[in-house]
């Protein structure tokens, strides 16, 4: 029974982390109040636990369940989707920090810049693009496509 909760969780955070990236572009716009800056980091730890949970029940899946070892380390796709998850991981650093110095502006009522916001959509934007990229990783790996 484990191995399936596992799946489930493991699924679960992944689609999470999608929304919360989603979330934080449609609340990153131009216009954006202090409130709504404050609310973005908000989203943003939220987004950070969601992908960290994908993380954590990936490696379960890697080490204890699904097809073991073996199977995934010698796949070129398994060391793609690992790939992405990094970049997608660097790249989220502007934009944490950036939502962080928001919040902190908003307490002193001031607004985020117009093009701070473009600077930070744009980082999202690509982010949803790589993460985009992880389920076909996914597919083609569980499919032994790159052995």
């Amino acid at each position: 029974m484990m191995e399936p909760l596992v799946a489930y969780l493991h699924y679960l955070s992944i689609i999470l982390t999608a929304g919360f990236l989603v979330a934080e572009l449609v609340t990153c716009r131009h216009g954006i109040t202090g409130e709504q800056a404050q609310h973005l980091a908000t989203i943003d730890v939220v987004f950070f636990v969601s992908a960290l949970a994908a993380l954590a029940t990936g490696l379960l899946r890697l080490f204890f369940y699904a097809k073991g070892v073996s199977f995934y380390t010698g796949n070129p796709t398994f060391w793609a989707k690992m790939a992405l998850y990094v970049i997608i991981a660097v790249l989220s650093i502007k934009p944490t920090r950036t939502f962080v110095r928001w919040k902190h502006a908003a307490a002193s009522g001031a607004a985020p810049a117009g093009d701070e916001i473009a600077g930070a959509r744009r980082f999202i934007h690509i982010e949803l693009g790589l993460l985009a990229l992880i389920p076909l990783m996914a597919v083609l790996m569980a499919r032994g496509i790159g052995r």
